[in-house]
Formats: structure tokens, C-alpha cells, sequence
């Protein structure tokens, strides 16, 4: 598997992300496309698996905030590839450069549903439950170790 990431909307790897964000976000999970489909700057970065056959099957997205933390976006895993360690290997990727480019913490709202995964993976909760597109979601955060050089 490879990941590749972008932060042009004209790139191959953002018409990727968006592909597997419409399957599931929009297709899949029934949101309403003008709230899946929003804007984001030239900080967003866009990540998207792909496996050894070159299929793109998981995205997620990264924005540096103030201060000092990154706020994890849109991860998503097309239906047929569920289970196979492509979400975790990318929120992996994801911590690893924001690692690197030395912010101290991620943030996240969890789908409710999801929010075991993230949980093994170290996030912990924040605050109360809200709703987001019509679905329950949960803050989490994770302080970022700095990089071993």
C-alpha cells in the first residue's frame, strides 16, 4: 500500500479523496452533499491510501489550527475495503507528520459510531456529545510526542 497527499484541489489524490468521501459520506451514510462537500484552504491536506493494485479505498484530511494542534477530517474507508487496517494505517500517517512538522496535539470529531477506533488508537474524549450532518459525533484529542530524530 501507498499513501499520497495533496493540498491542490487539482490534484489526482483530492479527485481520490472526494470519490471515497462521496461512497461513504454522501452515498453511504445519506449526508447531504453541500455539507460534505465544503471548502478548505491551501493548509488542508489530503491523504489517500492506496492499495498495491493502485485502487484508492481510504482518505483522511489534515489542517494545522492554533495553537499548535492539527484537526483530522473526513476519514473515510470505501465499504469493500473495511477492515484491513487502511483507516488506522492512515490516521498513522497523518499523527507521524504532524509529528514531524511539530505540532503537540490532534483534534477530532468522532463519529459516535467510530469512536472506539480512535479510542484504540489513544484518543481520549472531550466534552459533550453533538450533532454534525445529522449525525452524533464526539470530540477527541491526542497530545503528539515530539519526533524522534
Amino acid at each position: 500500500m501507498e499513501i499520497k497527499t495533496s493540498n491542490q484541489k487539482t490534484s489526482q489524490v483530492y479527485a481520490d479523496a472526494i470519490m471515497i468521501r462521496r461512497a461513504v459520506f454522501i452515498a453511504e451514510q445519506q449526508i447531504d452533499p453541500a455539507l460534505e462537500l465544503d471548502t478548505v484552504t491551501d493548509a488542508t491536506w489530503h491523504y489517500v491510501l492506496y492499495t498495491d493494485q493502485g485502487q484508492a479505498v481510504a482518505t483522511a484530511r489534515m489542517t494545522p489550527e492554533a495553537p499548535q494542534s492539527i484537526h483530522i477530517q473526513r476519514v473515510a474507508t470505501l465499504k469493500a475495503a473495511r477492515g484491513q487496517g487502511y483507516a488506522q494505517a492512515i490516521i498513522q500517517r497523518l499523527l507521524q507528520d504532524g509529528r514531524q512538522q511539530g505540532f503537540q496535539r490532534a483534534v477530532l470529531g468522532a463519529q459516535v459510531t467510530a469512536q472506539g477506533f480512535y479510542a484504540q488508537l489513544g484518543f481520549q474524549p472531550e466534552g459533550a456529545r453533538f450533532m454534525e450532518a445529522g449525525l452524533a459525533h464526539q470530540e477527541m484529542s491526542l497530545t503528539l510526542q515530539p519526533a524522534e530524530d
